[in-house]
């Protein structure tokens, strides 16, 4: 897929969502009060996935209005991720979300739980879990892009190619893809 074709229609102020809510927190910090503007928003699950065949990463590749306010552009490459907003294990939404959108149907006990860590602390905070998981093309049951109307392409990456990609600065990463792929490399040095 290349990048399809953008057209915005209107950037207006949220003031409602299922997904954030913004608020003001008041507060005093050694005898001064300070007010800071903060998005109350989900938590989120983050999967790395190493396809064992490929020697490949599997990434998402989808459009972020955030990033295209910034670029211009405003596609990412990004673990395949969902946030938490289920009743369910924080390793069921993990296996959902590769299910919906890399179509690798990945066993609940092939999900390895690497780290927890705060997205976004100067305004959200958001905690995420992330996870690693081996795949295959057995797992493989469809070819995945998402559920409803998302829009997601499924990238693979090489192994080798994976070092250069990191540190490519023309490229619309995330925080959680690089924190993986460091922890991956480290990994595999320490065994």
């Amino acid at each position: 897929m290349k990048n399809k074709k953008i057209e915005v229609l209107e950037i207006v102020d949220c003031v409602e969502s299922h997904y954030i809510k913004p608020k003001s927190m008041f507060y005093k910090q050694n005898g001064v009060e300070k007010r800071w503007d903060i998005v109350d928003t989900h938590d989120s699950v983050a999967i790395l996935l190493y396809h064992i065949e490929l020697d490949s990463f599997v990434f998402v590749k989808q459009f972020r209005p955030s990033i295209y306010l910034k670029n211009s552009d405003g596609f990412t490459y990004e673990l395949c991720a969902g946030i938490v907003d289920k009743d369910k294990s924080l390793r069921e939404i993990a296996y959902e979300e590769v299910l919906e959108e890399t179509g690798y149907d990945v066993p609940l006990e092939a999900l390895e739980k690497i780290s927890s860590f705060y997205t976004a602390v100067g305004f959200a905070g958001g905690r995420q879990r992330l996870y690693f998981a081996k795949i295959s093309e057995d797992m493989k049951v469809s070819d995945g892009g998402g559920i409803e109307h998302e829009d997601i392409e499924v990238i693979y990456l090489k192994r080798s190619e994976a070092r250069e990609f990191m540190f490519d600065e023309s490229i619309a990463t995330t925080s959680g893809l690089m924190f993986a792929l460091m922890w991956y490399f480290e990994r595999e040095i320490s065994q």
